[in-house]
């Protein structure tokens, strides 16, 4: 409902309510053959980076937010995809196989000091920034004594790339996101039979069941205060969002 109000030299008043439909515009940012996928906003809103094989396989790029200024970020003969950016702006995670298997890499946002932080056997993957930008929690295939035991784990390293510390051992356990004051982590996992979400502190401490339902739940996402837990499901047939409240 839009209220316009009328004013005449004399201080006489008149409004008039109007029906006002409000449609959402969407714009296309991106417009090539190839696959643009999973994009990641800049915290001040300017840019977005996504992966892309217009060149031939998966790189790293970045764009302005109306989608000027596409440029390439990472240059390799293997996939480089998942980018997600620091709490700063300064820097973008991401995951790549152009060493052999999946390890997490970081960069600055121009591309520059391409740096791997995890080197093991098993597959790092789906890197996610603390708010505070001092941690980064991934998941990793990898089992006790750095073996790729079929499992998927949570684990979190500091920003450098050091101390890597395992925080799930039941199950396999995957998609970590941060709380808005970073003192837990939402995250997928199989432990119970189906994909259901969890709760854990920080330092991996008391792992809680959040969903309890035969179909998957997946995609756990933070409200801004930390309040609630967006997620999607499969119990009614096909993929749908929910959320709920844990606090």
């Amino acid at each position: 409902m839009l209220t316009v109000t009328a004013r005449d030299p004399g201080g006489l008043t008149a409004s008039q309510d109007f029906a006002v439909t409000v449609r959402y515009l969407t714009k296309r940012l991106t417009d090539n053959s190839a696959h643009d996928s999973n994009p990641s906003w800049s915290p001040d809103g300017t840019r977005i980076a996504f992966e892309s094989n217009r060149d031939g396989n998966f790189e790293i790029y970045v764009m302005d937010a109306d989608g000027g200024n596409q440029t390439r970020l990472t240059d390799s003969s293997i996939a480089d995809v998942g980018p997600s950016w620091s709490p700063d702006g300064t820097r973008i995670a991401f995951f790549s196989g152009r060493d052999g298997n999946w390890e997490i890499y970081v960069m600055d946002a121009d591309g520059g000091n391409q740096t791997r932080l995890t080197d093991n056997f098993a597959d790092d993957r789906s890197p996610a920034w603390s708010p505070d930008g001092t941690e980064i929690a991934f998941a990793s295939w990898r089992g006790d004594g750095n073996r790729n035991d079929g499992n998927r784990y949570i684990y979190v390293m500091d920003a450098d790339g050091g101390n890597q510390t395992r925080l799930t051992d039941s199950g396999p356990a995957l998609s970590p996101s941060w709380s808005p004051d970073g003192t837990e982590i939402a995250f997928v996992s199989v432990r119970d039979g189906n994909l259901e979400i969890y709760v854990m502190d920080a330092d991996g401490g008391n792992q809680t069941r959040l969903t309890d339902h035969g179909a998957d739940e997946f995609g756990p996402s933070w409200s801004p205060d930390g309040t609630e837990i967006a997620f999607a499901s499969r119990r009614d047939g096909n993929s749908e969002i929910y959320s709920i409240r844990i606090k």
